[in-house]
């Protein structure tokens, strides 16, 4: 049996890909702990928001971020040769890739934190976007987020693994009471907090005129879903810098971190 052929760096993809990121410490907190990664050719975006004290948090988001980053590129060129309409094969591959992935970083991240026990309970979210052929792969921990913006339309493609989440979810709150609760920051699902973790993941045809917005909580905390497009009509860094500005005039109380992808 032959070996596979190689991914084409661009993933077979009819379109092109550009992005524009950008993470800001916020008005209140002295450190970033979000890390975030983006690469239009291997088409893989990732945003991850660190938690724990020490500077913990820091390290946990920029090791789950490289881990990630190492996973796809390697594993990529095994899905064989990718045009733009991928196989089935090709697209379970490609999903169990990212999935494996994020597993390796929560592996990556728990044994950091057993060996050095100053760094003891770190972890952090990951929301997680690979674009192969013409399908685009998310991957899900925590309380990140993803949206797609289609024309006037901005889609959550994601889930957040949060305790109000799962009220809502229950019938337990609403939507309104879950803004003032005093436990809407509890985390479910975290990378690194065990050896293991469930990963969400979900399978999108892709369509030129898309954009992804993948970001953290310090920017959607302060955002109604329906101001998004707007924003996102500014285009390239003037959009990035508008969500930037809008959270932090708007409290800045956590990191901020946004990458915008543009389907072209």
């Amino acid at each position: 049996m032959g070996q596979p052929l190689a991914a084409k760096a661009d993933g077979g993809r009819e379109f092109v890909l550009r992005s524009f990121a950008r993470s800001d410490v916020g008005r209140r907190r002295e450190q970033n702990e979000d890390s975030y990664f983006r690469d239009d050719e291997l088409g893989l975006y990732v945003v991850a928001d660190g938690m724990g004290g020490h500077a913990a948090g820091e390290i946990a988001s920029a090791e789950a971020v490289d881990t990630v980053f190492g996973m796809i590129k390697r594993g990529l060129p095994d899905l064989g040769e990718c045009g733009p309409r991928l196989t089935e094969a090709q697209i379970a591959g490609a999903r169990r890739l990212l999935e494996g992935a994020i597993q390796a970083a929560t592996y990556m991240v728990y044994a950091i934190s057993e060996v050095d026990r100053g760094k003891a309970g770190m972890g952090t979210t990951m929301s997680a976007a690979l674009v192969v052929g013409a399908v685009v792969i998310t991957g899900q921990v925590g309380d990140s987020r993803i949206y797609r913006i289609r024309g006037r339309d901005a889609q959550q493609l994601t889930e957040d693994h949060t305790l109000v989440a799962w009220q809502i979810k229950q019938g337990v709150l609403t939507e309104e009471e879950a803004k003032v609760s005093p436990h809407r920051n509890v985390i479910t699902r975290s990378v690194g907090g065990r050896e293991y973790v469930e990963v969400d993941t979900s399978v999108l045809e892709v369509t030129r005129g898309d954009h992804y917005l993948l970001c953290s909580d310090g920017l959607y905390g302060y955002l109604e879903k329906d101001e998004i497009p707007d924003v996102v009509a500014l285009g390239g860094e003037a959009a990035i810098d508008a969500f930037i500005k809008i959270a932090n005039d708007r409290g800045g109380r956590d990191n901020i971190t946004a990458i915008l992808v543009s389907v072209e």
